[in-house]
C-alpha cells in the first residue's frame, strides 16, 4: 500500500531515533532516516525506514535484547538475503510503523541508501517519477511485496548510477 507523503513521518523518525540512540554511547552509532518516507512529498508505504550505522555489527547484536524489550522484533531470517545487515521491525505485529536496518558504517548498503535518499531529495523530478512508478507498481502488484520491490530495481539502480557518478 502506497500512500501520499505524510510530514508526521519525520516526527516518527525523530522520536524513535532518540529512543534508539539512548542505547548507545555518544558517537557509537549514527541513525539516518532513509527510504521513501525520508523524501518530502514522495508517496510511500507508511513504514519509517531507519538506517543504523555502527563500527561493527556486534555493537548491535549485543543490544538486541534491549531493542526487543522496547518493542522491536529481530527478524533473523532476513540475514539469509543480506548477511551484512541486522533487521528489526516495530511493532512486533502488523501493521509495522518502523523498520531498522543496522549495518556497519561505510559499507555499500550504508552508502547506497544515503546516496539514493540524497539524490531524490536534491532532484524533485526524479522523486516525482519514482512516486509515479511506486503508485503504478502498487496498483499492479497489490500485496505481492517481492514483485513490487523487484519491479522498482531498474529505476533504483539507474538513480544510484547517477548518484555514484557525481
Amino acid at each position: 500500500m502506497v500512500v501520499p507523503y505524510d510530514p508526521d513521518w519525520v516526527a516518527g523518525f525523530d522520536a524513535e531515533r532518540e529512543r534508539l540512540l539512548a542505547l548507545f554511547e555518544p558517537g557509537e552509532a549514527c541513525i539516518e532516516h532513509v527510504g521513501s518516507t525520508s523524501v518530502p512529498e514522495l508517496p510511500a508505504k507508511p513504514i519509517v525506514d531507519m538506517l543504523l550505522g555502527v563500527r561493527q555489527l556486534a555493537d548491535v547484536e549485543r543490544r538486541i535484547p534491549a531493542l526487543e524489550a522496547r518493542g522491536w522484533e529481530y527478524v533473523r531470517e532476513h540475514e539469509a538475503v543480506f548477511p551484512e545487515r541486522r533487521f528489526l521491525a516495530r511493532p512486533r505485529h502488523w501493521p509495522r510503523s518502523h523498520h531498522l536496518h543496522a549495518v556497519e558504517l561505510g559499507t555499500p548498503f550504508w552508502r547506497d541508501h544515503l546516496a539514493f535518499r540524497d539524490w531524490l531529495r536534491a532532484h524533485p523530478e526524479d522523486a516525482a517519477a519514482y512516486g509515479r512508478l511506486k503508485r503504478e507498481l502498487a496498483a499492479r502488484h497489490g500485496s505481492d511485496r517481492s514483485a513490487y520491490t523487484e519491479a522498482k530495481t531498474s529505476f533504483v539502480e539507474a538513480v544510484l548510477a547517477r548518484a555514484r557518478a557525481r
